[in-house]
């Protein structure tokens, strides 16, 4: 009999030990909320700026791919905070959707890009267990939701250019995930973490 209160009560810590680390608070929620609609802001700006800078890259079509890594910065930062899984798709999809609102140029399908890419960048999280946050976790998702948005542009918008196009437009859209969403989030969450902004976070808790 006390072998069996003693199991249960161990069950019994484990569950409160394991469900903060999935549970959603209510400051999760709301931070979460601040990412998505500030990078929706950014995403509305970034657009007007792709706008003018977009005549000079026309000489070969696939460089534009540089501007791509601003558009998973929300997912890779939503994760690296909030580090649960939901919390990359949550802020990705939400910043699209607030770029919509504020006069995105790509109309409704835009909601789709935020989604794929949240999905793309949880999954670099996942390949860790949502266990590590460090720098290299931090490139993997990068890279995943990388790759997610170039397949989706190549498949709806580019099914038609060479296969050297194709290539050099997947691998500078990873390259600029890695440099904007990668090490720009990176460096972003570890500043607003050491400015005291994330303190009821584990990343404002500890170094990342």
């Amino acid at each position: 009999m006390s072998t069996e209160r003693s199991t249960e009560r161990s069950t019994e810590r484990s569950t409160r030990t394991s469900a903060p680390l999935t549970r959603w608070r209510t400051v999760d929620i709301v931070i979460a909320a601040v990412i998505g609609v500030a990078f929706g802001v950014v995403f509305w700006a970034w657009n007007l700026l792709g706008t003018v800078v977009g005549p000079a890259l026309a000489f070969f079509a696939p460089v534009a791919a540089i501007l791509n890594g601003v558009f998973l910065m929300p997912g890779v930062i939503g994760g690296l905070v909030i580090r649960k899984p939901g919390a990359a798709v949550f802020a990705s999809t939400l910043a699209a959707a607030v770029s919509l609102l504020l006069g995105s140029p790509y109309g409704g399908i835009i909601i789709v890009y935020g989604l794929v890419q949240g999905i793309g960048v949880e999954l670099g999280f996942a390949l860790t267990r949502y266990r590590r946050f460090g720098l290299g976790a931090t490139l993997i998702a990068a890279v995943t939701g990388g790759l997610s948005t170039s397949i989706l542009d190549l498949s709806l918008y580019y099914p038609t250019w060479p296969v050297a196009w194709m290539a050099s437009y997947l691998g500078l859209t990873v390259l600029s995930s890695m440099a904007l969403a990668g090490l720009g989030g990176w460096f972003l969450v570890r500043a607003l973490a050491a400015s005291g902004a994330l303190s009821s976070f584990p990343v404002g808790q500890r170094r990342l």
